[in-house]
């Protein structure tokens, strides 16, 4: 599971910070801490991961992640213990169509729920909104994950379409939601309402 806590002695990088939780870089040492959430069950059938990997291939995939342009990685961990909690990505950012793709995984069903993925995604869409410039964020879900499905719907994302059977998980087909956000929605539903 993707918790660890840091001594408040030492300093921890905090990329974008919200009320309840703060969103940091990964780093290779980060690598035990990220495998180990990879073999938790319930992670794995909400975010429909098939494959298996070994440390090594992680260590590469955090070191990979830092030197690609195109995406970023970061892990979610609470402002009251620096406890992480999951981890939150922008991926496949394409800078001519100003659009990429969000990812987010709150790794323990106690920390589910709560409104910690919810502040995430919020920072996160801030980021890429107000950062990167980008003006189309979008998301896949799976059908069954319904929980994120409100989440995502209470952030302000909205359905686009379906692709049905794309995921093929203990013994079944589950169909693949397709849902975005448009940097003028967020602005009207983040930045304007905190200006007003």
């Amino acid at each position: 599971m993707l918790t660890e806590n840091y001594s408040s002695a030492t300093p921890v990088a905090r990329l974008l910070e919200g009320s309840r939780v703060y969103l940091r870089p990964i780093n290779v040492e980060d690598t035990e801490l990220y495998y180990n959430t990879l073999f938790h069950q319930e992670v794995r059938r909400l975010t429909g991961t098939q494959r298996s990997f070994t440390k090594e291939q992680i260590a590469r995939y955090i070191e990979a992640k830092g030197q690609d342009s195109s995406s970023l990685l970061l892990l979610i961990a609470l402002q009251e213990d620096d406890r992480v909690i999951g981890d939150i990505a922008l991926q496949d950012m394409d800078s001519l169509n100003r659009s990429a793709n969000i990812r987010i995984a709150i790794n323990e069903q106690g920390n589910q729920g709560k409104g910690y993925g919810t502040e995430a995604l919020v920072l996160m869409l801030g980021y890429g909104f107000g950062i990167c410039n980008l003006h189309r964020i979008e998301l896949n879900v799976f059908d069954f994950n319904e929980q994120a499905i409100r989440c995502y719907e209470k952030v302000g994302f909205q359905r686009e379409g379906v692709q049905r059977d794309a995921l093929f998980y203990n013994y079944e087909y589950h169909d693949s939601i397709l849902m975005s956000m448009l940097q003028h929605e967020y602005c009207a539903r983040y930045v304007e309402k905190a200006k007003s």
